[in-house]
């Protein structure tokens, strides 16, 4: 084609290897041209620069599928929940052939009613639901209400059924407990007593944590004492504060196992009484705080969830969930977990 010359409707057909007719239909909206074959007018049109592009582009877009998806992360003020609803915001505009609005809430009150109640009403605005909860059954029963209505919804981070009814998009948490049981067994010099957060038994996530946290212990080195975990409530200041008691009641402690939420106050509880780096500490999630505690000795080993992927496929299987809805089926996804040391950050 000649550079000098502006390219035409001919031009697009030719390099899209189809009819002028076909690129004439997907210009004007015409719903007899498939999603596929206007990505492709619409890919041969950016290559030749036509400039027709602007047209084009608001015209695939409106013969998209649009779909609006809600999700219920935790508390605004916690690192990693940004961290998610960011990761959700960089996936949606890649899903192929739909336009995905997101909703997303942040919730202070944690309580099973105040998210029941948020479950139900946000179910009200969207084609599917991703939600990070504890097992209650208020909030199993919020979530039946809308799958009986056809709203999936996804349980993110945290399994709110162990049978598979409800979608989840996550860690084996069994195998994250016992990974964290071998760094304790591989790097601490000797058997001792080793402490153990929780943020809240009624995270299936914690509690698979722990049990299998457990388990490996019970299996491969029974000489560790591990002592009754002690509950944070995902709270930063009571983790701060359990975590300065346990120190000071036990200063023979060989390791802390941060299995649930408040692990930046364990962190300060660690550098306040001068425990840093004298004790090996496995916590959860590659943060600005975390990835500091890493570097300076705090904290020995991270396990992390990886965001852009639990995105990815969270995006994709309400898709899949919402597009076919008689297809029924489950869209759980398991997804292997990253490891951080300050030699690898």
């Amino acid at each position: 084609m000649d550079q000098n010359k502006r390219p035409t409707i001919k031009d697009v057909a030719a390099e899209a290897n189809v009819s002028v007719a076909t690129v004439n239909r997907a210009l004007s909206d015409s719903g007899a041209v498939r999603q596929g074959t206007r990505e492709r007018v619409r890919l041969a049109a950016e290559q030749i620069g036509f400039y027709g592009m602007g047209a084009l582009r608001s015209r695939i877009a409106a013969a998209r599928p649009h779909y609006r998806f809600g999700f219920l992360l935790h508390q605004p003020g916690r690192a990693f929940y940004h961290n998610i609803a960011e990761a959700l915001r960089a996936a949606a505009p890649t899903m192929p052939d739909c336009e995905i609005e997101l909703r997303t809430e942040f919730l202070d009150d944690l309580s099973p009613q105040n998210i029941a109640s948020r479950i139900l009403a946000l179910g009200e605005e969207c084609d599917a639901l991703g939600v990070v909860a504890a097992v209650h059954p208020l909030v199993v029963q919020a979530v039946e209400a809308l799958q009986v209505r056809n709203v999936p919804v996804f349980a993110l981070i945290s399994q709110i059924s162990a049978t598979g009814e409800i979608h989840y998009i996550g860690l084996d948490n069994w195998k994250v407990g016992r990974t964290a049981a071998w760094v304790f067994e591989h790097v601490c010099h000797e058997p001792g007593k080793l402490g153990i957060l929780v943020g809240n038994h009624r995270y299936r996530c914690q509690e698979m944590n722990e049990s299998g946290f457990r388990s490996y212990f019970r299996e491969h080195a029974p000489g560790f004492t591990l002592l009754e975990p002690v509950l944070t409530f995902e709270s930063r200041a009571i983790a701060q504060e359990m975590t300065e008691k346990l120190l000071i009641d036990n200063p023979d402690l060989s390791g802390l196992y941060i299995a649930g939420g408040g692990i930046t106050g364990a962190i300060a509880a660690l550098r306040s009484t001068g425990r840093a780096g004298k004790v090996v500490v496995v916590g959860y999630e590659l943060m600005d705080v975390t990835r500091a505690a890493l570097l300076d000795g705090t904290l020995t080993v991270l396990i992390s969830h990886p965001l852009a992927r639990i995105a990815q496929e969270a995006l994709a299987g309400m898709v899949r969930a919402v597009s076919a809805p008689n297809e029924g089926g489950n869209f759980t996804t398991i997804l292997p977990f990253e490891i951080y040391t300050r030699e690898n950050i």
